[in-house]
């Protein structure tokens, strides 16, 4: 009797195809001792070779599935940062809650949301789904501007505060320096934390989905992102946000990171 949680992991995918590449790689090495995963990958790709690289997948491994998006939008990156629009948000908010829908038809155990351009641990959804957690992301960390200190991409409160503090109480800026600092540290001690807000790398599960979590825009809420429209959303549901801190996640921000893939492998033993 097959006793293994059935997960969906889902991606809209815009990516350059040497970065794709790594992300796909990775997947595929994704352990399922306790769980059994399916793909759905949105071909949202204007570079052919890209498209070509799912379909490659799509032909070796039969648990992958690929439902094509055609847009004339045009997304920005450099090895400075990558350019949003409004319109390029609620694009991919709209493919989200298609996969969303998708795993609550096909009575999936957990839903799984990985952005293209994460290497994953290969414990990685074995570890969130024992944390016993509603909504839960694995850390990972980014220097979003090339002269910045690596952050997580997860934070505490409102649009990318990492620090908390009472709402009628006043810090001054070596105080809110300090409570981000510790914040910071606790995301490097392995561990489960609760936050406020986190994506891109992020275990579902079936009754978080069956309570309403969606990426839907909150039309009274003026912060940027689909994600945070989610996590606003999951906190009016009553679930509980969480990160892992176990098995960091390298993200490839820029094509200059891919450099990073085989020192991030090296460290966690996966090459040798």
């Amino acid at each position: 009797m097959n006793l293994k949680k059935r997960v969906l992991v889902g991606s809209p995918i815009r990516q350059e195809p040497l970065i794709l590449r790594e992300f796909l790689e990775s997947l595929k090495e994704l352990k399922q001792e306790t769980v059994e995963l399916n793909f759905l990958f949105v071909d949202d790709n204007d570079n052919m070779l890209s498209s070509q690289i799912l379909n490659d997948l799509a032909k070796t491994m039969p648990n992958v599935m690929i439902y094509k998006h055609t847009s004339s939008d045009y997304y920005m990156r450099d090895e400075t940062t990558h350019s949003w629009n409004e319109q390029l948000v609620w694009k991919v908010a709209q493919l989200k809650n298609m996969i969303i829908q998708i795993a609550l038809e096909f009575n999936y155990d957990y839903l799984f949301f990985i952005d293209s351009d994460i290497v994953l641990h290969p414990q990685t959804i074995e570890q969130l789904k024992s944390a016993g957690k509603e909504v839960i992301s694995e850390v990972f960390w980014t220097k979003w501007q090339p002269n910045f200190p690596e952050l997580p991409q997860v934070w505490l409160e409102d649009h990318y505060t990492m620090f908390y503090k009472q709402r009628n109480e006043q810090l001054n800026k070596e105080e809110a320096l300090r409570r981000q600092e510790q914040f910071i540290q606790q995301l490097r001690e392995p561990g489960v934390y609760e936050v406020g807000g986190l994506g891109a790398c992020t275990l579902i599960s079936r009754s978080a989905i069956e309570k309403g979590v969606n990426f839907k825009e909150i039309k009274n809420i003026s912060f940027w992102g689909e994600d945070r429209h989610f996590c606003i959303r999951a906190a009016v549901l009553g679930i509980d946000l969480y990160v892992d801190t176990h098995l960091p996640a390298y993200h490839i921000y820029r094509e200059s990171d891919l450099k990073g893939v085989r020192e991030f492998k090296l460290s966690n033993g996966l090459i040798v």
